[in-house]
């Protein structure tokens, strides 16, 4: 691991020590898991994203997933 050096304001270090505290967890633990969850986060929002835009470009046709109708499973038969 490598150590880096953060300014953060005061109440945020006081919400986050509290939290670690709760979790029974670090500081530095809580602060890596909060990075990676925003990275995913951003990773899915990019991804959703591109798929809006392609779909904006090449909107679903009428009857294009027709052939798939009868494979779909709903729960209801």
């Amino acid at each position: 691991m490598r150590t880096v050096q953060l300014t953060l304001d005061e109440d945020l270090v006081k919400s986050v020590d509290r939290i670690a505290k709760t979790l029974h967890t670090t500081r530095s633990a809580f602060t890596r898991e909060a990075l990676r969850d925003a990275i995913r986060r951003l990773h899915v929002s990019r991804l959703e994203a591109q798929h809006r835009k392609g779909y904006q470009a090449k909107p679903v046709q009428q009857g294009e997933f027709d052939v798939w109708e009868k494979e779909q499973a709903w729960g209801d038969r």
